[in-house]
């Protein structure tokens, strides 16, 4: 999930939001302000009704970070590293570029979500409790009351035993330690979550058929989300076990053609593009990596700039650059490959040069040779996506 809003960085972690989330925060806000608050405390002014609103999905998003913030933290010190995190209109993505390397990491990330969840609406009732008692019933104590029975939703639904759902995770945890094969256990996990998938689309589309109102439709989205999530999360898997064990080397493209990062488009177009059959060109500057150019990069620059803008002007930045070492693991480098717009690695040797490139295609051939270097009890999907977020949850309908 892209982010289209940065809000900076909590515990080193980057924060983003997707434009989605503005959706459901109408949602929210018109669905209390003009109908839960209005019923269950009238006499209050709109205005106060809409504050009200405003204030619940706010501090909804808020929980729904520290949520996420929990996964990434407890996934940090399990040694994974975490790009971000972003919130969307279905809840929120913990971009985690890697997988647990044990059962017991996988237990410790998955639930230390919905405990957080918990943590938080206990924080809430707590508040909400307070104030009753010093101020009495009221609109604002209905608000802290919704907070806390809301992330007690979340927690509750989270655990279902169903992927993508934290619930998924625990299961995939407890089947790999059972088993000692967590490939088995993840398309497990996954069958689980489409099941799961399939039962919320057909209780919404019963919802909406007998009129009981719009919640089947919510029902459905969700329901859609869950099948296509957990679709993903099955043919990830299947790659992961046709790769496994395959180091970046082995697949890369080696020596490919580099370029000055002071060079004019014009210039890169004249000496290489016309000449050469390369898509991809990483930027050099005083031997280290500084960016990465592509076709594509190179197209949408606009013909009567090419001569003047330099090719660091049109790159991906170099912090932002998936980079692996020839021997890394090819499964560990994926999802880094996934957080990349171009879809593209550098390769770099002991000393930092440039020494290969991983593109799609190169991923693609490796899969379809897979079969040539032994079985595997889950073979690889065709037409596959190679890579897909870790951690997806929708909102509690």
């Amino acid at each position: 999930m892209r982010e289209s809003i940065r809000l900076g960085h909590i515990a080193g972690i980057r924060v983003g939001l997707n434009y989605s989330v503005l959706v459901i925060v109408v949602i929210l806000v018109f669905g209390l302000a003009y109908g839960r608050f209005p019923e269950v405390y009238p006499g209050f002014s709109t205005w106060a009704y809409v504050v009200a609103g405003i204030a619940s999905a706010l501090l909804l998003l808020v929980s729904l970070l520290i949520h996420e913030l929990a996964h990434a933290i407890i996934a940090r010190r399990n040694g994974i590293e975490v790009s971000g995190i972003t919130l969307w209109l279905l809840g929120g993505v913990a971009e985690l570029r890697g997988e647990p390397r044990s059962a017991g990491a996988d237990l410790r990330i998955a639930v230390v979500g919905p405990l957080a969840s918990v943590a938080v609406g206990a924080v809430f009732a707590v508040a909400a409790a307070v104030t009753s008692a010093v101020t009495g019933p009221g609109l604002g104590v209905e608000t802290l009351a919704y907070l806390a029975g809301i992330n007690g939703i979340l927690a509750v639904f989270n655990l279902i035993p169903a992927a993508p759902l934290d619930g998924g995770r625990v299961l995939r945890a407890f089947l790999w330690w059972r088993r000692g094969d967590r490939t088995a256990a993840a398309v497990t996990a996954a069958r689980a979550g489409r099941v799961f998938g399939f039962v919320l689309i057909a209780f919404g589309f019963i919802q909406f058929v007998v009129g009981v109102g719009f919640g089947g439709l919510w029902l459905i989205l969700i329901g859609l989300f869950v099948v296509g999530a957990a679709s993903s999360e099955e043919q990830q898997t299947r790659v992961n076990a046709a790769l496994h064990g395959i180091r970046v080397g082995e697949v890369m493209t080696p020596d490919p053609l580099v370029a000055d990062a002071a060079q004019s488009v014009q210039d890169l177009i004249d000496e290489a593009v016309l000449t050469h059959r390369f898509s991809t060109y990483p930027l050099v500057e005083d031997g280290r990596l500084a960016g990465l150019v592509t076709l594509n990069r190179i197209r949408a620059t606009p013909p009567g700039d090419r001569s003047t803008l330099r090719l660091a002007d049109i790159a991906c930045p170099p912090d932002q650059v998936p980079t692996a070492h020839p021997d890394d693991p090819l499964t560990d480098l994926l999802p880094r490959m996934a957080g990349c717009t171009d879809g593209r690695a550098v390769v770099l040797g002991d000393g930092g040069q440039v020494v290969g490139l991983v593109s799609p295609s190169d991923i693609s051939r490796a899969m379809q040779t897979s079969d040539f270097r032994g079985s595997h009890p889950y073979p690889p999907p065709r037409g596959a996506d190679l890579t897909l977020p870790h951690d997806k949850r929708p909102w509690p309908s």
